[in-house]
């Protein structure tokens, strides 16, 4: 028998390979006011799958934890989790997973016209620019951040 309103969701690694498993969980159609507050809807219309709602392309997605806070006013805090496509282009402005000299990093990416810049979104961190000696390889593409309160 089915549950109604399963609550989990998972990853499973198979032969290497990162699985979503789909958990659907009950959505309201009424948005939550952030101002004063309304009468809540005491039924749900629908269930959504939190990996069709985050995860466009799954053979190219991953997941990273953040540490640190050099990204603070984008509004990724350390301890939260990223969710990264692999398979989207990441142009100007973009937030990215990079490698850079071997260290893993989250910033904004910055193109002029011809330097490349790994941008932080926190005053005390300094931009790196990316020389053409640099060891770097973006990852991906950062497409959502979840985070807990």
């Amino acid at each position: 028998m089915k549950k109604k309103h399963d609550t989990q969701t998972a990853i499973h690694g198979l032969n290497g390979r990162i699985k979503p498993v789909k958990k659907e969980l009950p959505l309201f159609q009424t948005a939550v006011s952030a101002g004063f507050p309304s009468p809540a809807d005491d039924y749900i219309d629908k269930n959504l799958d939190i990996n069709e709602l985050l995860v466009k392309h799954p053979a190219a997605t991953f997941f990273v934890r953040v540490s640190g806070d050099s990204m603070t006013k984008a509004g990724i805090q350390s301890g939260d989790l990223l969710i990264v496509d692999r398979s989207l282009e990441p142009t100007d402005k973009k937030i990215v997973i990079a490698v850079i000299n071997g260290e893993l990093t989250v910033k904004r990416i910055r193109k002029t016209k011809n330097k490349l810049f790994l941008v932080p979104e926190n005053e005390n961190y300094p931009p790196i620019e990316v020389s053409e000696f640099a060891d770097f390889e973006i990852w991906g593409v950062v497409t959502a951040v979840i985070h807990w309160v």
